[in-house]
């Protein structure tokens, strides 16, 4: 049991050790990057698994796509294990906290994140043209027909929805399984990311091939995108908004989960964000302004550190917990 409490205490202190190493550095280079890793493996296989055109239904196209997943998925978490039971076993309590934050940094993005928002902001300052080229660097979608207001729309967006993918998700599932969980939710969000498109990109077909990637995505965030939309909801005292108002802008978007977050975001900051021909959220709300950009950036730090709060003291009761069991 106290070396059981002792893994406890390690991950609470490789949690706080990761968000400070990502708060002082940011990512490590490319070549030393796990997520970089990942999808070099996922475009390597996507090569042999997507089609160069359109076969129709094709259920032998799905499964062998999801083989190639799950086998990807499966060296991944023994990778994980293998250094996780590694630092905990061989290392002193302190020692393994360290190392185990060294490993989970990699796998969230907060700086990053924050920085590349905050890029578009300054570029937009400079010119339209500098806004949208920097925009191009954040989101996938076309942006040179986009106006100022559509570019601010689009990066908090991004903001918000990958505030939700890339740092309270891989949190949530450290908490929850460990460094594998954290591991097993990046490459499938990095998977999703990369073959879960409905049509083509990149010269392939991905409606068969990205399905599953897709749905194990949708599946994995479900939980932390509402994690992130209630803390969100939260930190801005919901603006006046009512929880019932939330839940209704979360409907709007085709992702099962993304409309949680930037629902979220847009009517804790009272602004309206779109994405063209497809969805608008807080359809009442001003066109942002530049303003708007640090205070969404403020409600996302002031986020994560409510969901570092409440993981680290999750971690500590349970393990005051089974001291008394």
């Amino acid at each position: 049991m106290s070396f059981w409490i002792s893994d406890i205490a390690a991950s609470a202190s490789a949690l706080l050790v990761a968000l400070a190493i990502d708060r002082r550095w940011g990512e490590p280079p490319a070549r030393w990057h796990p997520v970089v890793w990942m999808g070099r493996a996922l475009q390597a296989c996507g090569a042999h698994v997507a089609p160069l055109r359109d076969t129709g239904r094709d259920l032998w196209l799905f499964g062998s796509a999801a083989a190639c997943w799950c086998a990807l998925a499966a060296i991944i978490l023994v990778v994980a294990f293998a250094l996780q039971g590694a630092a905990l076993a061989w290392l002193p309590n302190w020692g393994a906290g360290v190392v185990l934050g060294l490993l989970l940094k990699p796998l969230l993005a907060w700086r990053m994140l924050r920085g590349e928002v905050l890029a578009v902001e300054d570029a937009l300052a400079q010119s339209l043209d500098a806004g949208r080229e920097r925009l191009s660097w954040l989101v996938s979608r076309d942006v040179q027909g986009l106006d100022a207001a559509a570019v601010r729309e689009s990066a908090i967006e991004s903001l918000a929805e990958n505030l939700s993918d890339s740092v309270i998700a891989p949190l949530f599932w450290f908490v929850l399984l460990g460094l594998p969980g954290a591991a097993l939710y990046r490459f499938a969000n990095t998977a999703d990311a990369m073959w879960g498109y409905p049509g083509m990109r990149g010269g392939r077909y991905w409606q068969w091939a990205g399905k599953w990637a897709a749905r194990a995505d949708d599946v994995l965030s479900w939980l932390p995108a509402r994690i992130t939309a209630v803390l969100l909801w939260g930190v801005s005292r919901g603006n006046g908004a009512r929880w019932t108002d939330l839940r209704a802008q979360s409907r709007l978007t085709p992702s099962p989960n993304g409309g949680w977050p930037m629902g979220a975001m847009a009517l804790a900051l009272g602004v309206r964000l779109s994405k063209p021909g497809v969805y608008v959220l807080n359809a009442p709300g001003h066109a942002p302004q530049a303003a708007d950009t640090q205070r969404a950036v403020h409600l996302a730090s002031k986020t994560l550190l409510a969901i570092a709060a409440l993981a680290v003291a999750a971690l500590l009761l349970i393990a005051i917990v089974h001291t008394h069991v």
